[in-house]
């Protein structure tokens, strides 16, 4: 898990986003292209674990990681 003091907290406005979703809306990443890439390779963490499901639901709490940014999904 990431070091809590650098992860940054990002309101969805509801309970639940999906994993490509949230990147895009997070700033991680601009284009859906670009973030499907990321999440095929590997490089996507979710809660210090790899995950390749872009339409993984994501719920409140969630940390995603990708390029050394830290972001956890908040309500």
């Amino acid at each position: 898990m990431p070091d809590s003091t650098r992860i940054t907290d990002v309101s969805i406005g509801s309970d639940g986003i999906r994993l490509g979703q949230f990147m895009k809306f997070a700033g991680l990443l601009d284009s859906g292209g670009d973030v499907k890439e990321a999440i095929i390779d590997g490089f996507v963490t979710v809660n210090g674990e790899v995950d390749r499901r872009r339409g993984r639901q994501l719920q409140t709490g969630d940390v995603v990681t990708y390029d050394g940014r830290s972001v956890r999904v908040r309500p």
